[in-house]
């Protein structure tokens, strides 16, 4: 949205930049912590809503109350900083991370809700009220594992079950499709008497191995060929389907488990290139990014884009200004110590300050902060001296290689024309 400035790349000092730097907004791993405490914020508000659904006294399939408006409007700027997440990254990165299929299934869950609430609140409709809001109570068992795979990215147990699921749900979906074929066959043995549900119910209590009523009542829909197509589903389905399944799995644990060291190095590089965001939108919060794109998006065609880049500039560090300040002297106290340089007197000597001086990281900010020696100028220069006089001296040597090169092309050339002119004859 704001690109009309654009930062060189260079070294960067806390100790040297502003206090409100907006652009350590867009750093990797601080934008990874930032967006934890957005879905943590995210999750408090939606335990409220559901909680306070219960013990409120009025009825809240008629009416907002404010902890579900505070939920609907952070969750809608939480959904638009998910939606240019995807925008800036394509769909396969963003697919790649562990809890994206999580983030997905919660924006649909929130969606239909969210449709469901406002035709119910127009229209006076009781019954779509409620149904929203027992759509929206399906959404716990995706929000609170979704904690736990921030908390723990580089858990085996986590990196694997998104593999895994990947596998279960390819491996089931061809299942279905393959034993709908089953269902089809004994739906017309009944001749009508049994409803295709029913069916349906008995084959997945064999498939899951909790009943066998299907087994009992299949004489009803043929006497031979009835009980003979449920035995030979439940040995497909619930033995032989199984046992592949958990081969299956068990084989896409062993490979994560033994290469382990490399998917969490992908893992990490695939939270580092979806931390960097270019986009002014990731600047603002939710919900205050909803303000921005309704506000700054058509101020952009109205203003020059210098007074663009002032006013967007002005608004971040307004609305972050706490999350700035913050950031700013944790970099300056934390990550990048100052050097404070004691009298020896005075310096305090510990026994493992006498090993850090062995550290190779020691003083690595110095090598760019300070000068170079003398001696090393002396040295560069008599090396640039050293290189002139020596194509200086080489010049005519080059010279006259190439002269004498340029004749003895010349004389090969005459000498092969007198070759051809004694085997043909000359020319005419």
């Amino acid at each position: 949205m704001d690109h009309y400035k654009y930062k060189p790349i260079s070294l960067y000092d806390p100790r040297k930049s502003p206090m409100l730097n907006q652009y350590r907004l867009i750093v990797p791993r601080t934008r990874n912590v930032i967006e934890v405490c957005q879905f943590f914020v995210l999750l408090v508000l939606y335990m409220l809503t559901m909680i306070k659904r219960h013990k409120s006294k009025v009825d809240v399939s008629q009416h907002f109350l404010a902890y579900e408006l505070f939920f609907c409007i952070y969750s809608a700027g939480w959904a638009l900083d998910e939606f240019a997440s995807v925008l800036e990254h394509g769909w396969q990165v963003h697919t790649e991370n562990l809890w994206s299929f999580l983030d997905i299934a919660f924006l649909a869950i929130y969606g239909v809700y969210f449709s469901l609430r406002m035709h119910g609140l127009g229209s006076g409709n009781i019954e779509h009220g409620q149904q929203a809001l027992d759509i929206l109570a399906i959404g716990a068992p995706v929000l609170l594992p979704r904690l736990a795979f921030n908390l723990m990215p580089e858990n085996m147990l986590f990196i694997s079950l998104r593999a895994m699921m990947v596998d279960f749900t390819f491996l089931t979906l061809l299942a279905v499709w393959c034993f709908a074929g089953f269902l089809l066959a004994m739906r017309w043995l009944s001749n009508g008497t049994h409803e295709s549900i029913t069916i349906s119910k008995w084959m997945l209590w064999i498939w899951f191995g909790l009943d066998g009523t299907g087994i009992q009542r299949s004489t009803e829909l043929h006497r031979v060929l009835g009980p003979m197509l449920m035995v030979t589903f439940a040995f497909l389905g619930n033995t032989l389907f199984l046992t592949i399944l958990v081969s299956m799995l068990s084989n896409t644990f062993s490979n994560l488990a033994a290469n382990a060291t490399a998917e969490i190095q992908f893992r990490r590089a695939v939270l580092t290139f979806e931390g960097v965001k270019s986009d002014a939108i990731f600047a603002y919060r939710p919900p205050f990014n909803i303000l921005a794109l309704m506000l700054l998006l058509p101020l952009k065609f109205t203003v020059s884009p210098r007074w663009f880049h002032k006013i967007n500039v002005t608004a971040i560090r307004t609305l972050n200004a706490p999350i700035l300040l913050f950031i700013n002297l944790y970099e300056r106290r934390t990550l990048w110590k100052p050097h404070r340089h004691a009298a020896r007197g005075q310096q305090k000597r510990t026994w493992l300050g006498f090993w850090e001086r062995f550290s190779v990281h020691g003083d690595l900010q110095a090598v760019f902060e300070n000068e170079p020696p003398q001696s090393v100028l002396d040295e560069i220069s008599d090396l640039g001296v050293w290189r002139n006089s020596v194509l200086e001296d080489a010049s005519p040597v080059v010279h006259e290689r190439g002269s004498r090169l340029g004749s003895t092309a010349t004389e090969f050339q005459q000498q092969r024309r007198n070759r051809v002119e004694s085997v043909v004859g000359p020319e005419d």
